[in-house]
């Protein structure tokens, strides 16, 4: 069985080595698969043929440098701010019981998360993902998450309620 690793040292990754995000083994949108929350997204990438991977990055809120005072204002309110990666982790779909467990085994990190992404990535065939292809997909969705490019994952609040990011 393929290992699972929880890594904390994403900051390290060049933003300019910017690839195409990881793309899913299901369709991508929320609508047409009902997907609302974490524990559907479990549901449907159990379901699928393949066996699914699925890819996790969890985000934390920071107040850019160049923030204007009402921007400021509003992260002190607890809205806004910039996703900055924190941590990812792979794991079979399977092996996932639900939201609170992701939740829970996060917390051992001490990192204060504000947003979870999520992707999923198949094999070919009977074979599952390679760990290189996993590694590879997770970093893509690293870069594409400091570019603010979200739009070939899931985003997931602290509560496990997907959302909706736009830019303002």
């Amino acid at each position: 069985m393929p290992r699972r690793h929880w890594c904390n040292d994403i900051g390290l990754v060049s933003p300019h080595s910017v690839a195409k995000p990881p793309s899913s083994g299901f369709p991508q949108t929320t609508k047409s698969m009902n997907i609302f929350n974490f524990d559907n997204l479990l549901v449907m990438a159990c379901q699928q043929a393949q066996v699914q991977r699925l890819l996790l990055v969890f985000a934390t809120a920071e107040l850019p440098e160049d923030a204007t005072p009402l921007q400021r204002i509003e992260f002190e309110q607890g809205a806004g701010g910039a996703l900055v990666p924190a941590m990812c982790v792979d794991k079979v779909a399977s092996e996932v019981i639900d939201f609170a467990s992701i939740k829970r085994e996060a917390t051992q990190f001490a990192i204060s998360w504000k947003v979870l992404f999520a992707s999923s990535l198949s094999g070919l065939g009977n074979q599952p993902p390679s760990d290189d292809q996993v590694q590879a997909a997770l970093q893509r969705m690293v870069d594409a998450i400091k570019l603010g490019a979200f739009a070939n994952m899931l985003a997931f609040d602290e509560l496990g309620h997907t959302i909706s990011l736009a830019q303002k």
